[in-house]
């Protein structure tokens, strides 16, 4: 039964709420915390909160009665200011409405402190700390001590998932900010300034903290799906090593190669071989390419970011350029569309794209009617082809079933397989020991033949180098949120190395500040916590 984590997940969620007043917070129980934690299932509701608070800004339909308020965005969650800061400074995305919803910043990589994208992005994910601490304050030995062996097992399993999603969240903070506050179960509540970390600190924590559940997590493909296994802890140290150089000045391709080895040595995934799939409203069933999803469904969780934004924010709000009908939504908000410099890596030219071998070539063009490139400014919507990545629509091309107004059940793949492939590739290229070079040749090729169906879109080792590789990514993974990351680890996303249109606030383009390859801490968290401050801003 497709989300069943969801029955845990919301039952809590309708009891569960917070606020955000600096991080001399914790989560308000209404019910006591003494009710919830009180009995094994209850701590697997506790549990589903953790999990939820990704892809719901709240309590009720499209983020009413909200977890927490902030200076910005406050009815949007988590997933959509992640996606915004990942895409929207790319040469992926460009928004639409960039003036009237405070995305020009973001657009022109010209932010500041002040912004509330960025804001709004770092509570939700302090926010998820704060959870995840709550739920292992009140989990210890001793508090469980009462429930049977069997429980106790259960729950120290469910303590093991809830400190890799605290992991998952500082590598958010780590990757987006470069530095942060930090605090666990063991932190004050109150009087109390958390000590700011370094990039170091924050990526030696979340190592230790990965390779110390390792064993206690669930073997790969064992868990409920939407709960994370060992498996997705592998795909979380491979990142972070991936990154390393960027963190820590070291680099750990060796590292990287050992853990997704682990991944693709368990032998319990293997590539979908239908890449459109992947990104529909059945892909619950992908469990044998995604490793590791935020399910979102359209009866619990809706809200108005997440792959509702993904799915509903590419399709244009005319109806007589797209029929959101065929996208399985009930309408189009034209939010988003792809730029020119990287629709042009499938093409130049709508005949190009329209007639691409490639099945990731997932855009629409209106026959030609869009232009590519966005000569007239990011708010025209007649430039830059839509994506057509992200539908509603399940396996047999019908609208998932839908109880909410725009809602979506397609859920969003946080680590997947192909990624792990990539990985390695870039990782061999990069000097890491583990596979040889045409062992990753071999996984390139792999993804080609599910792209093209067939060798005629197989690259030679001649081919095979870090330009291909930056390219490769885009064209696997794009409107996945790795886009800027990669572009920062390649060297791409400040200077002038690497200009697509409007980087700069210019329709040309032109190099932008290393500052920006971090954002800066909210400037209100900087005025209540004297440890932190924001050198570069």
């Amino acid at each position: 039964m497709k989300k069943i984590i969801y029955t845990a997940m919301m039952a809590l969620a309708m009891g569960l709420s917070s606020c955000i007043d600096s991080l001399n917070q914790e989560p308000i129980v209404e019910s006591g915390a003494e009710d919830v934690y009180n009995t094994a299932y209850g701590c697997k509701q506790a549990l589903g909160k953790l999990y939820v608070s990704y892809v719901i800004a709240g309590q009720e339909f499209g983020g009413g009665d909200a977890d927490l308020s902030t200076s910005g965005s406050e009815s949007f969650d988590f997933m959509r200011c992640y996606i915004n800061l990942q895409e929207a400074c790319t040469d992926e995305m460009v928004y639409t409405w960039a003036s009237g919803d405070n995305l020009l910043d973001i657009t022109y990589i010209s932010w500041d402190s002040s912004d509330p994208w960025v804001t709004d992005c770092y509570y939700r994910v302090y926010y998820t700390i704060a959870l995840c601490n709550d739920f292992l304050k009140h989990t210890t030995d001793e508090a469980i001590a009462g429930f049977t062996a069997e429980e106790q097992d259960e729950v120290r399993t469910f303590r093991a998932e809830a400190r890799f999603m605290r992991a998952l969240s500082y590598w958010y903070a780590l990757d987006l900010f470069g530095q942060g506050p930090f605090v666990d179960e063991n932190t004050p509540n109150v009087d109390y300034y958390p000590e700011a970390y370094t990039s170091q600190q924050l990526f030696e924590y979340i190592e230790s903290e990965l390779l110390d559940i390792e064993e206690t997590m669930m073997e790969p493909g064992t868990n409920e799906y939407g709960r994370a296994d060992r498996a997705a802890a592998w795909a979380l140290l491979a990142r972070l090593y991936l990154n390393a150089s960027i963190y820590t000045g070291t680099d750990r391709s060796t590292d990287c190669i050992t853990y997704c080895k682990r991944i693709v040595d368990s032998h319990v995934y293997s590539l979908e071989s239908n890449y459109a799939s992947l990104f529909n409203a059945d892909n619950h069933l992908r469990t044998n390419e995604i490793i590791y999803a935020f399910p979102v469904d359209a009866t619990t969780t809706v809200s108005w970011g997440a792959t509702t934004y993904l799915c509903a924010g590419a399709v244009s709000n005319d109806n007589s350029v797209q029929d959101p009908a065929n996208y399985g939504l009930t309408s189009g908000w034209g939010s988003y569309r792809v730029r020119g410099e990287f629709s042009a890596l499938f093409g130049e030219g709508a005949d190009a794209i329209d007639n691409s071998s490639d099945s990731r070539c997932m855009l629409f063009t209106n026959s030609g009617a869009i232009d590519q490139y966005l000569d007239n400014g990011v708010s025209d919507d007649n430039t830059g082809f839509r994506s057509e990545k992200w539908t509603n629509l399940t396996d047999a091309g019908e609208a998932a079933s839908n109880t909410q107004s725009n809602g979506v059940s397609t859920d969003f793949p946080v680590f997947r397989l192909a990624d792990v492939y990539l990985m390695i590739a870039e990782s061999v290229l990069r000097g890491g020991t583990g596979y040889s070079r045409s062992e990753a040749l071999g996984f390139l090729n792999e993804l080609r033949q599910r792209a093209y169906g067939d060798e005629s879109g197989n690259i030679t080792d001649a081919q095979m180098n870090l330009d291909y590789i930056i390219d490769e990514r885009g064209r696997e993974l794009y409107l996945e949120c790795v886009r800027r990351t990669d572009l920062i680890r390649f060297g791409y996303f400040t200077g002038n190395s690497y200009i697509w249109q409007w980087k700069g606030g210019v329709v040309a383009g032109r190099g932008v500040d290393n500052r920006y390859n971090v954002y800066p801490i909210p400037a209100n968290e900087i005025a209540v916590n004297p440890n932190l401050s924001n050198p570069n801003y």
